[in-house]
């Protein structure tokens, strides 16, 4: 066996969805070796008009560029005749379909499961919604703040009676598309098994819900309510001090010191005279100001060699500037640097896995609109006058620069 080739090598995937959770999913599976074919409209998927933070690019956006490395483009009208034949043949010849419509559209389309399943018996398909395929929420926005307020996490984090507040990261979109990308692999090897494809769906608000196993259950079965205090907290089913506390330089987070050792640091007595599992919890407000007060007291390098010294939990608190730099992220090789077509060169997050018979690397940078369409249609066995044709039509749109280069 060749220990280079690339896990998911032979595999090919229709990756009809937009904005973050689907195209960062089927990313994954790009980045695994499978032949991902961005199916995108004929002006182009919505995130590429629509850059994240402002960060726009010379043809391709920053946000649009973030997720969609390792794909093909292949720019088709679904709601032509001859852009749906195009897309019947080559579900015909793919494994995975993978689509985050709105209700009711992949059905207009055509592309729902039961009628691709009857092209391809085989076909793992995937569908994303916000809140499900059906039900009382079926129509809402599955917008990541929103499933982030629904979700109930807020309200474990932050002072009683201010606004809850919303993670840093899109994070309900990244959970999503772990899920999505899990989903797919377990359908894969289902298939393997048993030769059977099969439907399979993911929904925002049970993927960010699922994510807080722990929390919910200490809810559910323990009956422990979130109650939030008067004083900054990062958990409230974790004991104080745990969070991010102002130093006299910067910011240092601190989790859960043993009380009575945290106490001979501060040199505070009254900490010796607390349980850490009983008053950490019931003295939490009384606790966080006083570890405030004492942090802001000395240098954050000077309380994390001290910390260090007793082996209490802390660690600084970076910027994505240093976060970059760090020295462990340098040595893990998190970050990727590649040069793109139209973008130059590309320093971007790379991959949360390592294989050591089956290296991943990025093959592509994101692609323009409609870049691979010819050679993805002459590929499953197009002649050129057809693909012409369809261009000329417009239920196409091949990208002109890939067309001169391909013939």
């Amino acid at each position: 066996m060749n220990s280079q080739r690339k896990i998911l090598e032979g595999y090919r995937v229709l990756d009809c969805s937009i904005a973050m959770a689907g195209p960062f999913a089927t990313q994954r599976l790009g980045d695994l070796g499978a032949d991902v074919i961005k199916v995108e409209p004929t002006g182009g998927e919505w995130q590429r008009h629509a850059s994240a933070g402002g960060a726009s690019g010379n043809e391709v956006n920053v946000s649009f560029l973030s997720l969609n490395r390792n794909k093909r483009s292949l720019a088709v009208d679904l709601k032509s005749p001859g852009g749906k034949t195009v897309l019947d043949e080559l579900v015909a010849s793919s494994d995975v379909f993978l689509q985050n419509y709105r209700p009711g559209v992949a059905a207009r389309l055509g592309v729902d499961y039961e009628s691709l399943r009857r092209i391809n018996p085989q076909l793992v398909y995937v569908s994303i919604s916000g809140y499900g395929e059906d039900g009382p929420y079926q129509t809402r926005p599955g917008q990541d703040l929103l499933l982030q307020a629904m979700s109930g996490a807020m309200f474990s984090t932050g002072r009683d009676g201010e606004p809850p507040r919303p993670a840093g990261q899109y994070l309900v979109d990244a959970v999503t598309a772990s899920t999505a990308f899990e989903g797919v692999l377990a359908a894969l090897l289902h298939r393997e098994r048993t030769g059977e494809g099969q439907l399979v769906t993911v929904n925002m608000l049970d993927a960010i819900t699922t994510f807080q196993m722990q929390e919910l259950s200490v809810f559910t079965v323990g009956k422990i309510p979130q109650t939030r205090g008067s004083e900054a907290h990062a958990h409230v089913y974790i004991r104080a001090p745990y969070g991010t506390f102002k130093t006299a330089d910067g910011f240092v987070a601190l989790a859960f010191p043993p009380l009575d050792v945290l106490g001979r640091v501060f040199g505070e007595a009254y900490f010796s005279e607390l349980d850490s599992e009983e008053h950490g919890f019931s003295h939490r407000d009384e606790i966080s100001a006083l570890t405030a007060q004492h942090l802001a007291t000395d240098t954050t390098q000077n309380w994390l060699d001290r910390f260090a010294e007793v082996g209490i939990w802390a660690g600084p608190v970076l910027d994505y500037e240093a976060l970059v730099n760090d020295p462990q992220i340098i040595h893990n090789g998190t970050f990727v640097e590649y040069d793109h077509h139209t973008e130059g060169h590309v320093k971007t997050p790379g991959f949360p896995y390592k294989f050591s018979k089956a290296p991943l690397t990025v093959e592509r940078g994101a692609p323009l609109t409609g870049e691979h369409t010819h050679e993805i249609l002459t590929d499953i066995g197009m002649s050129e006058s057809d693909v012409d044709s369809l261009a000329a039509n417009g239920s196409i749109y091949a990208h002109p620069e890939n067309v001169t280069s391909s013939r």
